[in-house]
């Protein structure tokens, strides 16, 4: 088992790349708590683990609001006693506008879950981690995280600041035994842009690049990254941000 008895705290894991992060950790003899908002799918995921070595357990939870966060941080602390890996996954995608024609609505939305709650759950997180003298956190970006052109203004602005958080907090505590990647899936095969509207001038810009994508990802080889950058495997990879797309970038 390369995760057994770790303690992970999974954000965003009801469905998607969340979702088959959990049962993956589940499988590899992780305790894991599962956040989200639906809690119905969480408790689905946490009875399909009842077979595995691990576990997950359901916490309802929205990563937008401070006091969840504080309620599943301690949450974890309270049923575990530790914090092993904390995985930021939850996230929201924009309408793929150009900058003119982003509002403030969307745009704080957007930043509010994929920025500011990452930054929120760490800040809460890294003192325990500190204490522990070990942690390990990973960071679900995208390639929008590290070119212009893959997403919408919004989406890209809070995925490219998620990419600097992470380096950030991986040299700041690289020396006290916590380590911060992030891994930057291409298009993958989620729910995620199911209720968007999406934008036509800002659409027809990014798609402009598409047909050079061989082909789409499954969210279980996003979390088969995820589970090796949780395992000790991965000890000496600190800061790093790991891409996973077919070899759509490499053109």
């Amino acid at each position: 088992m390369r995760l057994d008895g770790k303690v992970v705290l999974l954000t965003g894991a009801s469905s998607g790349i969340g979702k088959a992060m959990a049962i993956l950790f589940a499988k590899e003899g992780a305790k894991v708590i599962g956040v989200a908002r639906r809690e119905d799918k969480l408790k689905e995921i946490a009875e399909q683990a009842k077979e595995y070595t691990g576990e997950i357990v359901a916490f309802e939870g929205d990563v937008s609001i401070q006091e969840d966060i504080n309620n599943m941080v301690d949450f974890a602390i309270n049923k575990f006693g530790r914090i092993d890996v904390l995985v930021n996954n939850a996230g929201v995608m924009d309408n793929f506008e150009a900058i003119a024609d982003v509002s403030d609505e969307l745009w704080e939305k957007v930043i509010s879950v994929n920025l500011t709650a990452p930054m929120k759950v760490i800040r809460k997180v890294i003192p325990i981690m500190l204490k522990q003298e070990k942690g390990n956190i990973i960071n679900t970006s995208s390639l929008a995280g590290l070119y212009g052109g893959r997403s919408g203004a919004t989406y890209a602005a809070s995925k490219f600041g998620l990419t600097g958080l992470t380096k950030n907090t991986a040299y700041m505590y690289a020396t006290s035994g916590i380590r911060c990647n992030s891994i930057h899936p291409g298009g993958v095969d989620t729910d995620i842009t199911k209720n968007i509207k999406p934008n036509e001038f800002g659409m027809g810009r990014m798609s402009k690049g598409t047909s050079n994508n061989p082909r789409s990802g499954s969210p279980e080889e996003i979390a088969n990254i995820a589970l090796f950058l949780a395992s000790d495997e991965s000890s000496y990879i600190n800061g790093a941000s790991i891409v996973a797309d077919g070899g759509w970038s490499a053109y």
